[in-house]
């Protein structure tokens, strides 16, 4: 049975800002944060977004988002309980790179996002440094390049 992640509700994302603390879930229900380490956080609200994250990271061996200091994290709240259950859910434990999942709608209230786009939250010491979007696999792939 799913049960809903412990979650802390996040403020907004704003550059300059420390991004707001979260604890959520992964897709195997264990603890997920984002580390001191983090310096890209890959959001997807939006099934087409998620879809694009997806296409990308699914061919990438496992650790390929530790190696890049990044993170994923899927708001799922506004799908249907049944549908996150029986086939999300499933699809991403498949994956081989732990997802934050968030199923409550308040937890990310304030999280700029575009269904159709990956937004992706650059990083510095815990504090956001750039706010971009990602609407295709080409942008996200260059954005997931190692950093020097």
């Amino acid at each position: 049975m799913l049960t809903l992640p412990l979650t802390l509700l996040a403020g907004p994302v704003e550059v300059g800002q420390p991004l707001p603390a979260l604890s959520l879930k992964d897709q195997h229900d264990q603890a997920w944060q984002l580390t001191p380490e983090t310096k890209l956080v890959l959001f997807a609200a939006g099934r087409k977004a998620s879809n694009l994250v997806l296409a990308v990271l699914s061919t990438q061996p496992k650790g390929f988002l530790e190696q890049r200091k990044a993170a994923y994290l899927a708001d799922m709240s506004r799908m249907p309980g049944f549908i996150t259950r029986t086939f999300a859910m499933p699809s991403l434990r498949a994956q081989p790179f732990k997802v934050g999942v968030s199923l409550s709608e308040d937890t990310l209230r304030g999280w700029a996002s575009e269904p159709e786009a990956v937004l992706l939250i650059d990083l510095e010491q815990g504090r956001v440094s750039r706010i971009r979007h990602a609407n295709t696999e080409a942008q996200l792939r260059q954005a997931l390049l190692p950093q020097p």
